[in-house]
């Protein structure tokens, strides 16, 4: 019989590319992940890697191998959450990723009342890219991911991740209070000459952005850019820059910017997704009922 730890391995290295990496997210050696994976081609009794350059390769026996190796891990994850379901007490860790705005806006609320309600249910929260979390989600470094779509910039789909909507918040122009008396700025297409603070290129918010300004009618001049959101506050509010804002950045605190409505009134779609095969944990469920909760209140 094949070792289902070697055979996790494999799958490690079919979903993150190389041995190094494979070692990394694993406490391994790559000297020792080489050399469970050669252990593992002898119980197999066929070649599973083959070089491409610097690079290993899958075979296609491995590649068989890999999908099977999923299906195992996804029966063992429903069996622990069917396991932990037949519990009358609901304890535990979830694993959360969750993009910055979010992180301020809704997980305070909802850390609070978890340990009200839920007082044996660990939570641990790691800020990632929306786009970075849900493929993390889907390799089985988290539980849950907390992320974000924007208008016409679909948020990638992987196998086996159920998406649930969480809430949106509209997206708004904010300008420098002095604007108001520097520039006559009442419009998306008259701030065509402020200086604008975006997201690093490859963002959603940054495609967005600068489609949006396009449709306006010009090109945006992006004189900072950084993918902390506050710094984006801070750089309006001190009149060095104007930027598209979504509300959620707002909760909880007070600010000195104009925010003026855009056409159409665009918004940010905000949802969670989990693995199908770890839907019944308990205290998936529970971090999952509670921070829908959270977003509620926050609307």
């Amino acid at each position: 019989m094949l070792e289902i730890r070697r055979l996790v391995l494999l799958r490690e290295l079919a979903v993150r590319g190389t041995l190094a990496a494979v070692a990394e997210a694993l406490n391994f050696s790559p000297s020792a992940v080489s050399q469970q994976l050669s252990l593992l081609e002898k119980e197999a009794g066929t070649p599973l890697l083959r070089k491409a350059g610097r690079r290993l390769q899958l075979t296609p026996q491995a590649e068989v191998l890999v999908d099977s190796v999923a299906e195992v891990l996804d029966t063992l994850e429903r069996a622990e959450a069917r396991l932990h379901a037949a519990s009358t007490r609901v304890s535990g860790t979830v694993r959360v990723a969750v993009f910055q705005s979010a992180a301020l806006a809704l997980m305070p609320a909802t850390l609070r009342s978890l340990a009200e309600h839920y007082p044996d249910v660990r939570v641990e929260m790691v800020q990632r890219e929306p786009e970075e979390a849900l493929r993390e989600t889907w390799a089985r470094d988290f539980d849950m991911v907390i992320a974000e779509q924007y208008p016409a910039h679909a948020a990638p789909h992987h196998p086996g991740l159920d998406r649930r909507p969480l809430t949106t918040d509209e997206i708004r122009l904010a300008l420098p209070a002095a604007a108001a008396s520097l520039h006559p700025v009442d419009s998306l297409s008259t701030a065509r000459d402020m200086p604008w603070v975006m997201e690093p290129r490859g963002a959603a918010s940054r495609h967005f952005a600068e489609q949006l300004c396009r449709g306006a009618g010009f090109e945006p001049d992006v004189r900072y850019e950084t993918a902390d959101l506050q710094a984006h506050i801070r750089l309006v509010e001190s009149g060095n820059a104007v930027a598209l804002i979504p509300d959620l950045v707002w909760a909880g605190r007070s600010t000195s910017c104009r925010l003026l409505t855009l056409p159409g009134t665009p918004h940010r779609t905000i949802f969670t997704a989990q693995r199908v095969a770890g839907a019944a944990s308990p205290v998936a469920r529970a971090f999952r009922a509670t921070l829908e909760a959270a977003a509620a209140v926050d609307r």
